[in-house]
């Protein structure tokens, strides 16, 4: 009898053990299924084995706010940029080689001294549209550098506190993958003007960026780089200017870097060999890098335009024809760069809302009093005519 009582107690010792094994793999599976950053997670280790097995390195170790920012890592392997891609900058472009490659590509050069340490900020500057990305892009390809492509809306989280740690990921993420780039596009609307205004989770991440940026526990001989991009830099905080020394003006192009431009677009496409770069550059005063790569993408619709139409009358084309200078002078005739064509209709606009907020009372009045006497005269002569069809018909039946 005591034989079988300790029989069954075991019995069930095992079923509980083996209920509660159960449950808790069920639990975990559950929590882990529900995790939000469960696909980030596995994005941030396939990018983490692709950039170490680059670079020759074991795989890092990384918290969870660290694979978060992963998933913005770019390898520069991915990116088809380089200084030859861009028209024109160059003697921007030998700037940045000199400052910014050189330190991150061979920093034995650079450990003479405090003077010769790596540029911890650059900033680039000036309108929409003249290559500020394309130049991040193409340090970052040139340098070999891993490049953390920083979004706001990948800082920010639901729990108090997440944000300053998601920001000390990106550094201390930069820091175990050096060489490394922090690349900030638009960085005012991140990094502007602190304000009392401001929200206290944005306040802190700014304060928790710029500590970890140039604060105490900086290694200052760390191959890790801050480079800006953005369209107004006076709404730029004066701390963040304070760290960024390096600012470069990403100007409009003059004339020469017009046709540059217009040369590197039209690399490896079909054009007549008799083009003249230098009179369709002259005719692009004022254009941007951008508004000179649509103005190309335009002209290479004429050709596809002729293929339909031959297609329409009966006779098929079996390739368009080369892109020839005429094509670009058509274009430049009948359209007008973005800046110019939102400015005239901003300023029609305004000279409009101007002239009626200019005009007088009495005239709005006297206006007015017009209209309602000529809608007046317009009802009464619709009751004549209506009247003078209901006499007809009596007239006719007497």
């Amino acid at each position: 009898m005591g034989r079988s009582s300790e029989t069954k107690i075991l019995q069930e010792l095992i079923l509980y053990a083996a209920s509660a094994a159960f449950s808790c793999l069920v639990l975990f599976a559950g929590l882990r299924h529900l995790d939000p950053n469960r696909e980030a997670s596995k994005k941030a280790l396939e990018h983490k084995k692709e950039i170490s097995k680059r670079l020759g390195r074991p795989l890092v170790q990384t918290n969870p706010y660290e694979d978060v920012i992963a998933c913005d890592v770019i390898n520069p392997d991915h990116i088809n940029v380089e200084f030859d891609s861009i028209g024109g900058l160059e003697t921007i472009k030998q700037a940045l080689y000199e400052l910014v490659i050189l330190p991150l590509k061979r920093p034995e050069l650079f450990a003479y001294g405090k003077l010769l340490g790596p540029q911890k900020g650059v900033l680039l500057y000036g309108p929409p549209g003249t290559g500020k990305t394309m130049l991040a892009k193409a340090i970052a390809k040139e340098s070999g550098a891993v490049f953390i492509n920083v979004r706001v809306s990948n800082l920010m989280s639901k729990w108090f506190g997440d944000a300053q740690k998601l920001v000390s990921a990106v550094f201390s993420l930069a820091y175990k993958l050096q060489p490394a780039i922090i690349f900030i596009d638009e960085v005012e609307s991140f990094l502007g003007q602190r304000r009392s205004t401001d929200h206290e989770a944005m306040a802190n991440m700014k304060t928790e960026f710029m500590a970890l940026w140039d604060g105490f526990s900086t290694d200052p001989h760390a191959r890790v780089m801050v480079l800006a991009a953005t369209n107004r830099p006076s709404e730029l905080d004066e701390a963040i200017l304070r760290r960024l020394p390096q600012a470069f003006e990403i100007g409009i192009p003059d004339r020469r870097e017009r046709a540059e431009i217009l040369k590197v677009t039209l690399k490896g496409e079909r054009v007549e060999p008799d083009i003249d770069f230098d009179h369709i550059a002259r005719l692009c005063e004022g254009y941007t890098g951008s508004d000179i790569f649509e103005l190309c993408k335009k002209a290479a619709y004429f050709p596809i335009r002729e293929i339909l139409e031959a297609e329409r009358k009966g006779t098929p084309c079996l390739a368009p024809r080369p892109l020839s200078q005429l094509d670009f002078e058509k274009v430049l005739a009948t359209s007008k760069k973005t800046q110019v064509a939102a400015g005239e209709y901003s300023l029609s606009s305004q000279s409009s809302a101007w002239r009626g907020s200019s005009e007088p009372d009495e005239v709005q009045a006297a206006i007015s009093g017009i209209s309602k006497l000529l809608l007046s005269q317009i009802i009464n002569l619709q009751a004549d005519s209506q009247d003078s069809w209901q006499r007809d018909p009596e007239e006719e039946s007497r």
